[in-house]
């Protein structure tokens, strides 16, 4: 713990939100210490000092990597049942008949799929002429490579309702394949969120228990800045339920219990620049 508390902040990450996840971290940094031949953490910490490349690697053993399908059933429900559809109805008043959305540090897949889940079993049908496009990107590349791959044990889809679990998925031996058709308009793209996003707008950007959970104060505002950049007017974005945005003027709560918020448009957000946007 004494280490993390010196470390973290020298990664720009917050130590509060390791506090019930450092178990994995702490793991990964003993094998590291070990691969070193390093005694014990005060050499490790000796180690950094003295050689400026091996703080990028402590960030690497500092990724938190839990998913599941549909985690937060109720945040997914109140996504498929009420935002999409509004969403969905403002798209087309744009004159679009792509719906877009950016799943920010999607791990192995399991958060985009869901929502491309939701979409193909539960709402296409309804909205003809449309279809959804996802762009989900993260750091890591052993991630995104298990993400392209579709394949997941059990553990990872207990919470998906069981008729769409049979509908979208074979089995290969031990594991669930995700079939071809319900990847259809699911792109992986290896990306930092602390550097840079997608191309182009989007009407919903999902970035849960990321950056607004592990990343410091200053770089969470540099990183809501970027997200709010790529948001149509009017878009929704999704973050962790126990996670608090800093303040931003574009932004006003939309469904509260499930953090969920909406982008102001941009006279709105110019006219209420520095006070509190009114919510939608």
């Amino acid at each position: 713990m004494r280490f993390l508390q010196w470390a973290l902040p020298r990664l720009r990450m917050r130590w509060p939100g390791f506090r019930k996840v450092r178990r994995q971290v702490c793991k990964r940094i003993g094998r590291r210490k070990r691969e070193l031949g390093l005694a014990d953490l005060e050499s490790y910490r000796s180690w950094l000092e003295e050689h400026a490349d091996e703080w990028s690697y402590l960030d690497t053993l500092c990724r938190i990597t839990i998913s599941r399908f549909y985690r937060d059933r109720a945040v997914f429900d109140a996504l498929a049942e009420q935002v999409l559809p509004i969403l969905v109805d403002a798209a087309r008043q744009r004159g679009d008949e792509v719906l877009r959305v950016w799943s920010a540090g999607c791990g192995s897949g399991e958060e985009p799929y869901t929502l491309a889940l939701i979409w193909r079993c539960a709402l296409q049908a309804r909205f003809p002429g449309m279809d959804i496009d996802i762009v989900a990107t993260d750091v890591d590349a052993q991630l995104l490579g298990r993400a392209r791959a579709g394949r997941y044990a059990f553990g990872s889809l207990k919470e998906l309702p069981a008729q769409w679990r049979d509908r979208a998925f074979g089995r290969d031996d031990d594991s669930y394949r995700l079939e071809t058709e319900y990847r259809q308009g699911v792109r992986f793209v290896e990306q930092d969120l602390r550097q840079e996003r997608p191309e182009g707008c989007f009407d919903l950007v999902l970035c849960r228990n990321l950056a607004f959970t592990y990343f410091d104060e200053g770089r969470q505002r540099e990183v809501l800045k970027r997200i709010v950049e790529a948001m149509h007017d009017g878009a929704a974005l999704v973050i962790g339920a126990h996670e608090r945005l800093p303040d931003d003027p574009a932004l006003s709560v939309w469904f509260e219990k499930r953090a969920i918020y909406r982008r102001a448009n941009l006279a709105e957000t110019m006219a209420n620049s520095g006070s509190t946007v009114n919510p939608f």
